[in-house]
């Protein structure tokens, strides 16, 4: 397979970029970025892009991927609906739009999370602006839409986030998640099971899906055929 990363330097990116540099299966992974990632491997290639709402000047290097892992989010903290809606719902669609259209035979899949919105009618302001990304997500000319929600999730292998009060949360309580795993399995994810799960998902799932957290726990645990 060869992949599309987008947010690859983020906390959930850094782990499904470990998963698929790890994967025998797959032969090329592509970031695309503001910034580079500090990996060095033989199989990844870095397009380094200031403007992801205009990609025009790099599409002859997003053809011919089999998926698209779009692990690019932000925290509505802090954020009115205008802003968020931005960096979320319009974002997304630009650049899903510009993939479908370059990659009708593309797998799709969108970290979104735990609790959105479908309706799009609920009183959170980040869920309804999911499920729109969501629902319209779903309408592109994609061959899968794999919509990714996981709540709690745990980085492993000295993967850290960005943000610094969210690390600082993940440095006292991470013992804790993984007490806490070995009682909820299905509650927690890991930043390993969101790659295997994502990969697997690339490998085996059909038509548009929503995969809940417990759904992640499992699809990262299928057997991967020969």
């Amino acid at each position: 397979m060869k992949i599309l990363l987008f947010g690859a330097t983020g906390m959930v990116g850094q782990g499904v970029l470990r998963e698929c540099l790890a994967a025998a299966d797959v032969t090329q992974v592509t970031t695309v970025g503001r910034t580079r990632v500090t990996q060095e491997h033989p199989k990844l290639r870095q397009i380094v892009h200031a403007n992801l709402t205009d990609l025009q000047s790099v599409e002859d290097q997003l053809q011919g991927c089999d998926a698209c892992f779009f692990c690019l989010g932000v925290s509505s903290a802090g954020m009115n609906e205008d802003t968020y809606r931005r960096l979320t719902y319009d974002l997304t669609l630009s650049i899903a739009g510009v993939l479908a259209r370059l990659n009708p035979q593309m797998k799709f899949t969108y970290v979104s999370g735990a609790g959105t919105d479908s309706t799009e009618q609920g009183r959170s302001m980040w869920a309804r602006v999911k499920g729109k990304t969501e629902n319209d997500l779903q309408k592109l000319p994609l061959a899968s839409v794999q919509l990714f929600r996981p709540g709690v999730i745990q980085p492993l292998h000295g993967i850290r986030s960005k943000t610094r009060v969210y690390q600082f949360i993940y440095n006292v309580i991470g013992p804790l998640l993984t007490l806490l795993r070995q009682f909820f399995p299905n509650a927690i994810v890991t930043t390993e099971d969101l790659g295997n799960a994502m990969l697997n998902g690339a490998r085996s799932l059909t038509g548009p899906v929503i995969v809940e957290a417990a759904d992640i726990v499992r699809l990262a645990r299928q057997p991967v055929k020969a």
